[in-house]
């Protein structure tokens, strides 16, 4: 993945970076107020259900108990045993013996004198009848649960099916509904008209409406459903404080993915990385520089610069990069792609000009490169040239350590690659140091050429290289007073901008066959 790729996916994450954490916090603390709301609600929902369930159960046993009762009916001693019922069983208020319908005695006095109960409003799934009636010996108008077995009836306080305490932080509250006449039986005043026609529709177990959320449980065997509801108010209330918690753990978490993502941003926004972009998008291009024989003008060769096309369409030189690619470690990758690249554009001809030659600048990294002299002879031999025709300079700071850059420099020489020494008389060679150096030949650098009117330096230079039998080329030869005094000093090659400025591989092409025809 290219550095431009991941610095799209890193200000993508930055933009998340900023927005996500702070959504997240709200989210979060949104989520849990709710789910801490509905966790009240569903608990005090599920406590209700246990108890009713606990109602139905005790009954059922109470009733159970009565029937198994074998003495005559409403006799002292059944009178006592209806009335152990009434006292034992925690939510029977009174047990009645009836005959079909109608109630003959009960556990509060002998005679009863209610009135024969109607048809029961349901029939439970195991046989029990159920009513919802005001039938009692006492003459109460209040409404009371009657569950009943073939002769036995006990009245529960429907008040019992609902008694239950909450333990939530926000308000609850309760109500025991008759599915059947759809009113109220007890429970919380509270429950509007609006919001029992809504629970009443079957169907939903949970509905949102005038600012309360219910829960419905219907119990279809006894006709009832209990209904619990909270307030949203304390939802929002309870949501905000939670936000005060959540939002500046979010806060925090985006300040240091912001700080994470900036600096990684300016990471691969640095020019290594934009380097390094350049190599593996093969934005590296060559140009050459002809080679010539001062003494004709004929060209010998050329030199490969690498440029870096910008995106406005100019070429950064070399001595703005090359340093940085040497700093960064890139070296090794940006010479693998400058050999390529001279091979792609100029292998065909100089396999048509078998005595013309390329010469390619090495760093001290390039020596260290295991697989660079291998690239040279996979490249050599695809295009069936002579490795002559492939020249290798390295700049004097590339000898400073003859025990790595002896073997190295050996093993090219020997492989048949002519190596020149670069920008010559800059660095650190030494005459002494050169006797002992594989080179063929040396290159004068420019600071040298233009100083050859007013400094002594570049014949003692010429005079150097001549006493160690190596051939030299001056660079950057502008004027033909510079060409003339060169060629006096027995100087056999140059380039410059006298003959041409580095050129694109076409235009390079063009010019040097021009050249040859000329010659």
């Amino acid at each position: 993945m290219t550095n431009r790729r991941l610095m799209s996916l890193a200000t993508v994450a930055l933009v998340l970076a900023i927005f996500l954490p702070v959504s997240l916090s709200i989210w979060m603390s949104h989520r849990q107020a709710e789910e801490n709301f509905m966790n009240d609600l569903d608990m005090y929902s599920t406590l209700a259900e246990m108890r009713t369930q606990r109602v139905i159960n005790q009954s059922k046993a109470a009733l159970r108990e009565l029937d198994a009762y074998d003495g005559a009916p409403c006799t002292p001693e059944h009178l006592l045993a209806m009335r152990r019922i009434s006292y034992s069983w925690r939510y029977v208020r009174e047990a009645l013996y009836i005959n079909g319908l109608q109630p003959l005695c009960s556990s509060l006095q002998a005679d009863s004198p209610i009135l024969p109960f109607p048809e029961p409003g349901k029939i439970t799934s195991d046989g029990f009848r159920a009513w919802l009636t005001r039938h009692n010996d006492l003459g109460l108008a209040k409404y009371m649960v009657a569950i009943g077995s073939t002769h036995y009836v006990v009245m529960v306080d429907p008040t019992s099916f609902i008694d239950i305490l909450s333990h939530g932080t926000s308000p609850v509250y309760i109500a025991l509904i008759n599915t059947k006449t759809h009113q109220r039986i007890a429970g919380s005043p509270r429950l509007t008209a609006a919001s029992l026609a809504q629970i009443n529709q079957q169907g939903p177990t949970r509905i949102i409406t005038d600012g309360e959320v219910y829960r419905i449980q219907r119990d279809a065997d006894m006709g009832l459903a209990i209904v619990t509801w909270m307030a949203i108010a304390p939802l929002e209330k309870n949501w905000h404080r939670l936000l005060m918690m959540w939002l500046p753990l979010g806060l925090l978490v985006s300040l240091l993915l912001v700080f994470v993502m900036l600096r990684l941003l300016r990471r691969l926004h640095s020019p290594r990385a934009q380097l390094q972009d350049a190599i593996h998008g093969r934005e590296i291009t060559v140009f050459f520089q002809p080679i010539v024989e001062l003494d004709n003008g004929k060209i010998v060769g050329a030199e490969a610069l690498a440029r870096w096309r910008q995106k406005d369409g100019s070429y950064l030189a070399p001595d703005i990069f090359i340093p940085l690619a040497v700093h960064s470690g890139l070296m090794p990758q940006l010479t693998k792609l400058v050999v390529e690249t001279v091979f792609s554009t100029l292998g065909s001809w100089l396999h048509q000009h078998p005595d013309q030659h390329i010469s390619i600048n090495l760093e001290p990294a390039d020596l260290l490169d295991p697989t660079l002299p291998d690239l040279l002879a996979r490249l050599i031999a695809q295009w069936q040239l002579s490795p002559s025709q492939i020249a290798l300079e390295l700049t004097e700071r590339g000898f400073a350590d003859p025990a790595v850059s002896g073997p190295a420099i050996n093993a090219l020489r020997a492989a048949g690659h002519a190596i020149y020494i670069d920008d010559f008389g800059t660095g650190y060679c030494s005459l002494s140091y050169l006797q002992n150096l594989d080179v063929d030949i040396i290159k004068i650098d420019k600071s040298f050429v233009d100083a050859l009117e007013y400094k002594a330096v570049t014949p003692h230079i010429i005079d150097m290289a001549k006493a160690l039998r190596l051939a030299m080329v001056a660079e950057g030869i502008e004027t033909e007073g510079q060409l003339q005094w060169l060629k006096t000093y027995g100087v056999e090659y140059g380039q410059g901008w006298l003959y041409s400025k580095a050129l694109p591989p076409d235009a390079f092409i063009q010019w040097a066959e021009n050249n040859l025809r000329a010659a």
